[in-house]
């Protein structure tokens, strides 16, 4: 199962529009605390709509918890500053697309330890950066798409 994670969100619309894409395509969805919210918020279940039963979703207490869990594992780090785009990577069946917080993006410091992980989307070079939720479908639809959109109709 691909795996979206989320480092640190910072808006729960973006978060709750994030897993009905989860639960649209059965990705499981990884929340890395510390969050700009709490899952209980209003604005995240009226943007998750009735679909939070729908999704599997683990919470991480930081981001090093994650790492130590899963750094070892297929990660794909969406950012900016990558020279690969997302369509130019490849996507095992339980690979982990791993996005930052809205303000600032994926730390540096994980960056600079995966750098051969980093994805960028493309756009125009003004501009600096897709609404989160956006840049969470372009990349859970590639990784899908590479593999002929499994279990989805």
């Amino acid at each position: 199962m691909i795996s979206i994670v989320l480092v640190e969100p910072e808006i729960p619309q973006n978060t709750g529009n994030i897993a009905r894409t989860c639960a649209c395509t059965g990705a499981c969805l990884h929340l890395v605390e510390p969050m700009g919210f709490r899952l209980t918020s209003k604005q995240l279940s009226r943007a998750g709509c009735d679909y939070w039963d729908h999704v599997e979703i683990v919470r991480w207490p930081s981001l090093e918890a994650f790492l130590e869990a899963h750094g070892n594992d297929e990660l794909h780090l969406f950012t900016g500053k990558a020279s690969q785009l997302v369509t130019e990577a490849s996507y095992g069946a339980d690979a982990f697309l791993m996005f930052g917080r809205e303000s600032s993006g994926l730390p540096e410091a994980v960056l600079d330890a995966y750098p051969e992980n980093t994805v960028r989307i493309p756009m125009r070079p003004d501009e600096r950066s897709l609404n989160l939720s956006n840049a969470v479908a372009i990349g859970i639809y590639e990784a899908l798409r590479q593999h002929g959109f499994p279990q989805l109709v």
